[in-house]
């Protein structure tokens, strides 16, 4: 039997554990039946992000954007491009600061857009200012090749 790894829907939050070498065959939650990945970026709240973090063993990939944002709206795009690119490898969420203000307090975000990668719930990078998809999923891959 090969290794899992635990996974939360972000459909419905549920913990699902994938095995390994399952992950690239479009698993479903055991809970809702939905796909775990659905080549997107989610739009996360609080307790959601909070959730993610600290139940998911895969790496987490976050947007920390303002609707007012110009240059978050621009990124916007190329966030959706690059979860097509990046998943099932890494879970892309976004977090809309003016809604959750405590997630981007406790993660001292002062610029936005600003991506953070989490790995085992801890920040291993960060990047302030808009990307295109290539420059995601170029640092992304990079920063995780390091971890």
């Amino acid at each position: 039997m090969s290794d899992a790894m635990h996974m939360v829907c972000p459909n419905c939050g549920g913990v699902n554990s994938v095995p390994v070498d399952r992950l690239g065959r479009s698993p479903k939650c055991g809970k809702c039946k939905q796909p775990l990945f659905q080549a997107k970026a989610w739009p996360v709240n609080g307790q959601m992000f909070e959730r993610q973090l600290t139940r998911s063993d895969i790496p987490v990939l976050v947007d920390f954007w303002a609707p007012w944002c110009g240059p978050c709206r621009m990124m916007a795009p190329a966030f959706e491009q690059a979860a097509i690119r990046l998943e099932p490898q890494v879970l892309l969420l976004k977090v809309n600061t003016e809604e959750e203000q405590a997630p981007a307090a406790q993660f001292g975000i002062r610029s936005i857009p600003t991506t953070i990668l989490f790995v085992g719930g801890c920040e291993i990078d960060r990047v302030s200012g808009a990307l295109d998809a290539r420059g995601i999923v170029d640092w992304t891959r990079q920063v995780l090749a390091r971890a």
